[in-house]
């Protein structure tokens, strides 16, 4: 069965999206902790991250990089933190979440609410850095 994510990929459901290419997607996360926290995902549906072949977690950490450095150059942060989880949806992904601080990135904190017009600009700036 396909995951929500497979189904973003594929156009089925909307998003954010901040970049693609063949392998891999990026796209904002509708339920962010930060403005720009962006979810990085491969195309290939695989539920756990280091069940990816070498060559494909190897491209996808590529990919995340440089929509990471877009991200930086759009959101004033110190950093992008990186969260690997994998529990809440069974589709391999990265989140790049802007930090000021460390507590920045707990999944515990109230999420943001940003109106779509927040969303779709955010996610503009961010594409323009790639």
């Amino acid at each position: 069965m396909a995951t929500i994510f497979s189904k973003i990929i594929k156009g089925e459901i909307p998003c954010y999206k901040i970049a693609e290419d063949e392998n891999f997607f990026a796209f904002l996360d509708i339920n962010p902790l930060a403005k720009g926290h962006t979810l990085v995902v491969p195309k290939q549906e695989t539920d756990y991250l280091f069940h990816l072949e070498d060559d494909l977690l190897a491209g996808l950490t590529v990919f995340a990089k440089k929509v990471a450095l877009a991200i930086e150059k759009t959101i004033s942060c110190q950093r992008i933190g990186v969260a690997v989880l994998g529990l809440e949806v069974p589709h391999a992904h990265i989140h790049l979440v802007p930090l000021q601080t460390e507590a920045d990135i707990s999944f515990s904190k109230p999420k943001l609410k940003l109106t779509k017009e927040e969303m779709e600009a955010i996610a503009e700036k961010i594409r323009q850095q790639l």
